[in-house]
């Protein structure tokens, strides 16, 4: 009788339990979840997108419950034994406020500027701040490994490329990146290479394409800088457009294809 009694009580407590379980004071394990976000689920979900010829835009969760934004231009080539340059392209007025289609402004200077190099080119969103942050640096690092894994990249040919802000990211890339990327092509762009009037060396090749008549950001200035770099040991072309101001970027094209021969005779050859 005692036993039954027992068994009877710890019936009732079982219930009780069971019953607050399904009323939401006790929270049930959930056994879907998977854990925080890695790298690894990263290059898994860049590895399963299906390119295709031509523009791709790109939504990627990164690691911090955002998204890596970015437009990755495929070639129309045949890929068999046939890796490609990669050109990384940073957008303009990336601390400028919110602009979620500033990266597919591609069509009149980046396409065009790199299209005897058949490259495949990515150009990041910089979710509006500026290139060299913490954030940026993460990303577009990011986007290099994951395009030189998961595409036909040929890891020999990286560059670096930008317009105004994405001129100063580019400059920026290559002074402290010079182990990933191979060259740096800045436009309009303005960055300091000195330290106490003495130039830094970068190092890697840069060709600096800025306009005659760029009122915000004076080609005097930025041809001191590249003198003073220059004098250092740097290998720096300095090429200023006549006429051109800084807020014409489509206007720039053809100096953009120069620096892409460039590429091909100084650099890769």
């Amino acid at each position: 009788m005692k036993n039954q009694k027992f068994a009877l009580i710890w019936s009732i407590i079982l219930l009780s339990f069971l019953s607050c379980n399904k009323s939401g004071i006790f929270d049930e394990p959930d056994i879907g979840d998977a854990g925080p976000r890695t790298y690894e689920d990263i290059q898994d979900d860049f590895s399963n997108i299906d390119f295709e010829t031509g523009n791709n835009d790109i939504s990627l969760e990164n690691l911090k419950n955002d998204t890596w934004d970015f437009r990755v231009i495929m070639p129309d080539v045949d890929f068999t034994n046939n890796k490609r340059p990669l050109i990384i392209t940073l957008h303009g007025c990336a601390a400028c406020g919110d602009s979620p289609n500033a990266h597919k402004f591609t069509e009149c200077l980046a396409e065009t500027g790199f299209e005897s190099l058949d490259a495949i080119i990515i150009s990041p969103n910089s979710n509006a701040i500026l290139w060299p942050t913490l954030d940026n640096n993460e990303q577009v690092l990011a986007l290099v490994d994951l395009a030189s894994t998961y595409l036909p990249v040929d890891t020999n040919k990286v560059v670096i490329h930008g317009y105004s802000d994405g001129g100063n990211g580019s400059w920026f890339f290559a002074e402290t990146q010079s182990g990933i990327f191979s060259a740096s092509i800045p436009m309009a762009s303005q960055y300091n290479t000195t330290n106490n009037g003495v130039g830094r060396k970068i190092p890697i090749p840069v060709y600096v394409i800025h306009g005659e008549d760029d009122a915000l950001f004076p080609v005097e200035n930025v041809q001191n800088w590249v003198n003073a770099s220059i004098d250092s040991g740097s290998d720096i072309t300095m090429v200023v457009a006549p006429g051109l101001t800084h807020n014409e970027p489509c206007e720039y094209a053809s100096y953009l294809q120069d620096a892409a021969d460039w590429l091909v005779n100084h650099v890769w050859n």
